[in-house]
C-alpha cells in the first residue's frame, strides 16, 4: 500500500474556503495535535474537554480504510467520477468530472448498505465509544459520506454540529473519519481553536432567543433566530480576527480518527490536490444510549434532509 501513501504538507500552505484565503499569519493558523491512541481512555478524555477536540493517529487499520475507499470509488466509478483504468482506492478524479446526480445517487445507496454500517460500527471504534461515553454507545442512524472533486470550489462553512442536534442531548460526540490520505492540500477539517468555548456561548444565546418559539422551530437549524443554514460563518479568515484565535489545520492519514464536541466550531477548505485526488471521509455521530436522542437522526441520510 505504499504507493498510495501521499506525502503529508509541513509548512503553512495557502487554503481557501469560499473564496476567502486563510491567512497564514502565526496567530492566525496552526496546526491540530495528534494524540496517541494508547495514552490510555482517561488522558484522552482529558484533551477532548480542554481543546474541544482529539485527533487519534493511527487508530483504525490503514489498509482497512484504504480497502474501504476503493470499495466506495469502485461504485461512484459508475457515474464516471474516476479516471478509467486507475486503481480505484488512489480516488483519481475523471477528467470529465463525472455525473454529479448520479453520483449523489449512488452515495445514497452506499450509505444504506451493510459494508458502510460494518465499517463505521467495527468493533475497536465500538468498543471505544462504550469506554469515553461511559456506558453503552449509540451510533445514529444518520451517517454521512462526503466526496470533494479536486479543483472544486466547494467547502463547507463554519459551524458546530449541535445546531442540527437540538432535538436530542447535547452530549454528543462526533467522529470524523478520512477515508483515504487527506493532505492540508486536499481540505480536510480545520477548527477555530478554543471554540467549544465560542460554541457554548452562543448555543446559550439562541437559546434564550428562542424561548418564544414552538417546539419545533426550536429544534430547527433554520428558524428565524439562526443564521443561514445554521452556519457561523462562510467567512473563515474574519472569524479568526473577530475572536482574535487561530485556525488549526493538519494533514490527516488513513486510520485516523478525529473526535470533537458538538460545540467546536470546524469547517472544511477547498479540495486543491495538485494529483487531482478526490477527498472522500465520513462523519458520524455518538451518544451514551441511555440519553435523549434526536428521533431526525433515525433516519438514513439523504440529500435535501434539511439536517
Amino acid at each position: 500500500m505504499s504507493s498510495l501513501v501521499v506525502k503529508m504538507a509541513t509548512e503553512m500552505p495557502v487554503l481557501r474556503a469560499g473564496g476567502k484565503v486563510l491567512s497564514t499569519a502565526e496567530n492566525r493558523l496552526g496546526h491540530l495535535v495528534p494524540t496517541d491512541p494508547t495514552i490510555g481512555i482517561a488522558a484522552i478524555r482529558e484533551r477532548y474537554e480542554e481543546h474541544g477536540y482529539v485527533w487519534l493517529k493511527r487508530f483504525l487499520d490503514p489498509d482497512a480504510v484504504n480497502a474501504f475507499r476503493g470499495w466506495v470509488f469502485g461504485h461512484l466509478a459508475g457515474a464516471g467520477l474516476i479516471e478509467p483504468g486507475s486503481d480505484p482506492r488512489l480516488g483519481l478524479a475523471a477528467a470529465g468530472g463525472g455525473d454529479p446526480q448520479q453520483a449523489n445517487r449512488i452515495l445514497m445507496s452506499l450509505v444504506r448498505s451493510v459494508a458502510y454500517e460494518g465499517f463505521c460500527a467495527q468493533p475497536r471504534l465500538a468498543a471505544f465509544m462504550d469506554e469515553f461515553l461511559c456506558g453503552i454507545s449509540y451510533l445514529h442512524k444518520r451517517k454521512i459520506m462526503r466526496h470533494t472533486m479536486p479543483g472544486s470550489a466547494t467547502a463547507t462553512p463554519a459551524h458546530y454540529d449541535l445546531v442540527y442536534l437540538h432535538g436530542g442531548t447535547n452530549r454528543i460526540v462526533t467522529a470524523w473519519i478520512p477515508l483515504g490520505d487527506v493532505p492540508v492540500e486536499m481540505g480536510g477539517l480545520v477548527y477555530l481553536e478554543g471554540s467549544h468555548a465560542i460554541g457554548r456561548k452562543m448555543e446559550s444565546e439562541f437559546a434564550a432567543q428562542g424561548a418564544g418559539l414552538s417546539a419545533e422551530e426550536r429544534i430547527s437549524a433554520y428558524n428565524r433566530n439562526m443564521t443561514e443554514g445554521g452556519w457561523v460563518s462562510k467567512d473563515l479568515p474574519d472569524m479568526a480576527e473577530r475572536f482574535d484565535t487561530r485556525w488549526l489545520i493538519a494533514g490527516y492519514e488513513a486510520g485516523d480518527v478525529m473526535l470533537h464536541s458538538p460545540y467546536m466550531i470546524h469547517a472544511s477548505t477547498a479540495n486543491e490536490s495538485t494529483g487531482w485526488l478526490i477527498r472522500l471521509s465520513t462523519d458520524i455521530r455518538y451518544q451514551n444510549v441511555d440519553d435523549e436522542i434526536d428521533a431526525r437522526w433515525a433516519n438514513h441520510w439523504s440529500l435535501g434532509d434539511m439536517l
